[in-house]
């Protein structure tokens, strides 16, 4: 039973600990548990903090929250957002973001939420799971590093200092991350600094709010009106020139911000008020022997593109299906030092739009205002007209098929879709009736084109084989999943993809494009996975 312990010594080793129970960390422990190992996680703050902080999250993010033991809940925590507006002073339409409907991954393209209220489901999946114990109250004060194991010593709440054991610890600790200090690296700061205050509002009357979300790029104050999850708001105001941080974060200040919304202490909670300073940056190692890092303690980034929590649950899955492959013995530890240079490129992404979005609403230069609305409303909002050109969040570097000059494969790093199949008389999402890991799935019987050693490889790493069908009328083995959307054979059939490898975070290690190349893709994974050079 997960649960503040200031008991059992004995009970201090584990095989992965975790530094930062946040949602971060507890979702790599929930992920970790489910693949058999223990996890503790070791919490500096005797409470879970009670204030609301990211408030988005989008469909590739509710797909691992779902994974982790959230899917029932995901309905209730969240509410789907449907466009993403930005606006001028005068309410012209600058921005216009699409967010409605289902995304690829099978959820709603963008939900916005309450942190604590889905950091409190988080936990009570961790205290139903007996491989995860979260102490809250320890400070990790020291750390040592072994050829076999890390020690990390604590102070509890009751004995003074107890020492932790682990095959392996991850800080997932925050901006000022302890394990990160104790790692060699810097952080890249790409000095992109803003100040804003952050109000988080309870209407206690019913409102329209049309759209769900809103940036307003006045000059004069730029304003973020987005949701804060089922019946919250949230307001950012950003620091003006000659306005310091005291004066811009009272409860009096809050409540005059929030004037032209006609919200008053009469029909309105003040739930908090803080000033953030946002910032753009990342760490240069992500892994050091056996120490990792998550989330903020890798990464901080402006919250214009929504991405700063998501990209931390990305982390979570990357590292943590790489770790049950070390851990299980079937891959060698240099495994893990893929994470981090497949981690830092999408976050690089993400940071880039990020900032490209921040320069768009932080301009407070009334010429250079005049001239953003005039060539903005001229292209009609559209964000392809208007933002330059990011590349696709796409690993191109890490554990992914190699082709025979080194660069990636075709196909190879893209996030693959999710669609609703049956499979075995059940149907439902892809992940729920075929189940989550390895996936080799196919528009051919992949089974007829690999050796008994490559099928014996798959299935020591729990490999899912299946071959997609159209119908329930062509389905001929246990091994056929009926496409019931067509989200997978016309996609397959389009870009001639006989068969793909999906790895257990949901991105494809490689496809192949006829039957020989098949094994090639899997004598390429185990290639990988044991740490020698890639197959040709």
């Amino acid at each position: 039973m997960t649960s503040t312990d200031t008991h059992a010594t004995t009970r201090n080793t584990s095989d992965v600990l975790i530094i930062g129970a946040g949602p971060v960390g507890v979702t790599t422990a929930l992920f970790l548990a489910r693949y058999g190992w223990s996890v503790t996680v070791l919490e500096r703050w005797p409470e879970a903090y009670p204030q609301p902080r990211a408030v988005h999250f989008d469909d590739e993010v509710a797909r691992l929250l779902a994974r982790a033991g959230l899917a029932e809940q995901i309905g209730t925590l969240s509410e789907p957002a449907t466009t993403y507006e930005w606006q001028n002073a005068t309410g012209e339409t600058l921005l216009c973001f699409d967010w409605g409907g289902v995304g690829e991954s099978g959820w709603p393209r963008a939900s916005m939420f309450n942190q604590p209220a889905l950091e409190s489901e988080l936990v009570a999946a961790a205290q139903a799971n007996d491989n995860i114990r979260i102490l809250r109250g320890y400070e990790a004060v020291q750390l040592t590093q072994h050829d076999d194991s890390v020690v990390v010593t604590a102070r509890g709440p009751v004995i003074k200092q107890s020492n932790f054991t682990a095959s392996y610890v991850i800080g997932c600790d925050g901006a000022n991350s302890f394990v990160r200090s104790h790692m060699p690296t810097q952080m890249t700061d790409l000095g992109f600094f803003f100040d804003w205050l952050i109000v988080d509002v309870i209407p206690q009357e019913d409102r329209d709010w049309n759209p769900v979300n809103l940036q307003i790029c006045d000059p004069q104050r730029p304003t973020s009106v987005v949701s804060g999850g089922p019946g919250r708001r949230r307001w950012e105001f950003m620091r003006m020139p000659g306005e310091t941080i005291e004066e811009l974060n009272t409860e009096e200040m809050a409540w005059k911000l929030l004037e032209p919304w006609q919200l008053t202490p009469e029909n309105s909670q003040l739930e908090r008020h803080a000033v953030y300073t946002f910032q753009a940056r990342w760490a240069d190692v992500w892994r050091s022997g056996r120490l990792l890092l998550a989330g903020d303690a890798a990464h901080q980034m402006p919250p214009f593109a929504g991405q700063g929590m998501c990209s931390g649950i990305r982390d979570a899955a990357n590292v943590a299906f790489k770790l049950d492959l070390v851990l299980r013995g079937l891959a060698d530890a240099s495994v893990l030092d893929t994470y981090g240079p497949e981690r830092a490129g999408h976050v690089q992404h993400a940071v880039g739009l990020s900032i490209e979005l921040g320069k768009v609403i932080c301009v407070t230069d009334p010429a250079a205002v005049a001239e953003r609305d005039a060539f903005m409303t001229g292209q009609g909002g559209d964000p392809e007209k208007i933002l330059p050109p990011i590349p696709p969040a796409t690993l191109t570097d890490g554990l992914v098929h190699r082709l025979p000059d080194g660069s990636a494969g075709t196909g190879a790093g893209r996030l693959s879709g999710q669609g609703s199949v049956t499979f075995r008389g059940r149907t439902g999402l892809l992940d729920d009736v075929v189940g989550t890991g390895f996936v080799l799935a196919s528009i051919v019987d992949a089974r007829a084109h690999l050796s008994a050693e490559q099928l014996q490889f798959l299935d020591s790493l729990g490999t899912k084989i299946v071959r997609f069908v159209a119908t329930e009328a062509d389905v001929e083995t246990d091994d056929d999943v009926v496409d019931l959307d067509g989200t997978y054979l016309p996609h397959m059939t389009e870009v001639n993809h006989l068969s793909a490898l999906v790895r257990p975070d949901h991105y494809l290690f490689g496809v192949a494009e006829s039957a020989e190349q098949i094994g090639a893709v899997v004598d390429d994974l185990r290639a990988q996975l044991a740490g020698v050079a890639a197959a040709g």
